[in-house]
């Protein structure tokens, strides 16, 4: 099957004050349509900044990032980030749809398509509040609605719910599986946490060093719905921790 997303060699450096800082160094990665991947490792490896240069924010130094040609979507990517980043003069409607605003959808199938994304992550009901209104979790459902309402080939998550408690974490992470499982859709995940990363993903890539790079990359073959107690689950999680605290015995920048 070919891929929707291929990398090869990717660097990304970045020079201030005449000195230059390598992030990446030869980064290869492949993502196959509907595949969810995860992307785990310590800050400061690049995690954030390979999807910043996935979607465009960001120009690598050196490899190539290549889209499928064939991708049959509204658009290539979109992102959702830690923060919901919502218009709090807009309400919740008005906010996802203010992502198809410069698409040929009328108004009405603006509203149509913005109501179905909301009805999907189980928020039709907050449409005309504010985003002061709703909680953190109601957030972050928002901007995965609206996200997911222009309908993009490529769905880029970096560390969504790592500002939220355990319980509504938990249940968002739930909540993703489902979305995720029910559309098909292409799913790279950054994270801290890697019980998080294998509780959700088909396959999870970390990155270590300095620059960073490709440690171990993990195929999960686990069917959902998973257990978080999963005993193949937590042999993984062990293995990626021994692979990575390899380099380093105690961060304190790791979720453990």
């Amino acid at each position: 099957m070919e891929s929707v997303i291929a990398v090869e060699g990717l660097g990304i450096a970045f020079e201030q004050g005449g000195v230059r800082t390598e992030v990446l160094r030869g980064l290869d990665l492949k993502i196959a349509p509907g595949e969810f991947v995860a992307i785990v490792g310590p800050s400061g490896v690049g995690k954030s900044t390979l999807l910043r240069v996935l979607i465009g924010l960001a120009t690598p130094s050196t490899g190539t990032v290549r889209l499928n040609p064939d991708i049959k979507a509204d658009r290539a990517m979109a992102l959702v980030f830690q923060d919901s980043r919502l218009l709090p003069w807009r309400r919740i409607l008005s906010n996802v749809c203010f992502g198809l605003e410069k698409t040929q959808l009328s108004r009405v199938e603006r509203r149509e398509r913005a109501l179905a994304a909301l009805a999907g992550v189980g928020l039709r009901d907050v449409v005309g509040r504010f985003p002061h209104q709703l909680s953190g979790g109601q957030r972050q459902r928002v901007a995965l609605a609206r996200a997911l309402a222009i309908r993009p080939a490529i769905l880029l998550m970096d560390e969504p719910f790592s500002a939220l408690d355990v319980q509504t974490r938990e249940g968002l992470q739930d909540e993703l599986i489902r979305v995720q499982s029910a559309s098909g859709q292409t799913v790279l995940f950054v994270t801290h946490d890697i019980d998080e990363a294998v509780y959700l993903a088909d396959r999870v890539v970390a990155l270590g060093g300095r620059p960073g790079e490709v440690k171990i990359s993990l195929n999960l073959d686990v069917p959902h719905p998973r257990r978080r107690d999963d005993v193949a689950l937590r042999h993984s999680a062990a293995r990626i921790r021994e692979v990575l605290f390899a380099e380093t015995i105690a961060r304190e920048d790791w979720v453990i």
